[in-house]
């Protein structure tokens, strides 16, 4: 069976065709700024030229069918017809506590789906503009919602609430989701075939790191704690983000700087974290570059980013009662190994001891720690649209 995977989002569609009798990737594309003059589609056939095609496209479902009408084309298409597709897995940001696991697609996952628009506003409407897109192009397939939030919904109340008036989760459902489920999902499960040892019996640290951060705390595929919260802010210093900070700040700037409550949340969405703290980029090859050349304000950012990691690390062994691995995953996490070196650095007590010249690498899956590490420190390059490819062919097979 062949699965299309699809991950819409506010002005885009990214999309992969995998083949699961091996589980090799057929293509993989993006169709880039729907809905805004200048849409561009490139795709990219495995073992053919890429292909890149400018089309202005009104909106989602227009952009389907151009993605459709590519995968089919007898040039550089890796189909001959859309008959071949078995399954469409979509990714969706957010599925509030209604599931713990993928799910095929209903009126009542609709309706959930809709139901968490108010707390995941930039994610779960495009996400569901390009699940009804799919669904209007190809209504005799089944269509399955794979969610970033699901992996983590086997969290405990103690980890997962907030000491608040309790009616702000009754009524509200205001709690800690966590989120990169999937990324999550994935390199836990490689890491303890690296291992060699049963998923069941491994307690695993993974490190999500990218423009976007979080980690999670996993003991035997469950997940016991993550740092990103009610919403992706919580939690690490990220690109943009500020993670963890004082909640008054949030009302102190808003009467100082006289922003308005959607100013505010942009002003700790994207203009916080490393960019806000460097003043040089939100993207840390910019930030090292910056910070070896005397930047301050750069090798600052650089430090307050080591520190939180490393309080989330020392926080996640206490909650695990120890851990068998640290999992970096993401683009960072796969690519940044000076990040790597300097997240690892003097945390010889807890048993976390890296070779750094092991860990001169980049995208590979590879254990960089030393032969005498009691945890061992695991470079894993995350596939999401892989586990979303697997959820889809399992529902649907």
């Amino acid at each position: 069976m062949k699965i299309l995977v699809v991950n819409a989002g506010s002005s885009s569609i990214k999309y992969q065709v995998v083949d699961m009798t091996d589980e090799s990737l057929l293509a993989k594309g993006l169709v880039d700024r729907v809905g805004i003059p200048g849409t561009t589609l490139e795709h990219e056939p495995v073992g053919k030229d890429e292909v890149v095609i400018k089309k202005d496209l009104p909106d989602h479902t227009e952009g389907m069918k151009l993605v459709l009408e590519v995968l089919t084309n007898e040039e550089y298409g890796v189909v001959k017809s859309m008959d071949e597709i078995g399954a469409v897995g979509h990714r969706v940001v957010h599925g509030g506590e209604d599931f713990s696991e993928s799910v095929i697609i209903d009126d009542n996952v609709v309706k959930a789906i809709r139901d968490c628009f108010d707390i995941a506003p930039l994610h779960n409407p495009p996400n569901l503009m390009g699940i009804e897109a799919c669904q209007n192009l190809m209504p005799n397939v089944n269509h399955v919602a794979v969610f970033d939030t699901a992996f983590h919904q086997t969290m405990e109340p103690e980890n997962y609430m907030y000491a608040l008036p309790y009616e702000a989760y009754e009524k509200f459902k205001v709690r800690r989701y966590g989120f990169h489920g999937t990324s999550h999902k994935y390199v836990a499960d490689r890491a303890a075939s690296m291992l060699g040892k049963p998923y069941e019996d491994c307690k695993v640290i993974t490190l999500h790191l990218g423009n976007g951060a979080s980690m999670a705390a996993i003991d035997g595929g469950n997940v016991v704690d993550t740092s990103m919260g009610f919403t992706p802010l919580q939690g690490l210093v990220m690109g943009t983000r500020s993670g963890d900070i004082d909640p008054a700040i949030v009302f102190f700037l808003m009467e100082k700087l006289g922003l308005d409550f959607s100013e505010a949340n942009n002003y700790f969405n994207k203009k916080s974290g490393m960019l806000g703290v460097s003043g040089v980029s939100n993207d840390l090859r910019d930030i090292l570059e910056a910070a070896s050349s005397g930047n301050e304000r750069a090798q600052l950012a650089l430090d307050i980013y080591y520190n939180r990691v490393k309080s989330y690390i020392g926080s996640y062994m206490a909650k695990l009662n120890g851990c068998d691995c640290l999992v970096f995953t993401a683009g960072v996490g796969e690519n940044g190994y000076d990040i790597r070196e300097n997240i690892c650095k003097d945390l010889e007590f807890l048993g976390i001891k890296m070779d750094t010249e092991k860990n001169k690498v980049r995208g590979k899956e590879v254990d960089v720690a030393t032969e005498d590490s009691k945890v061992r420190i695991l470079v894993i390059p995350t596939n999401e649209e892989l586990v979303i490819a697997r959820d889809t062919y399992n529902l649907s097979k």
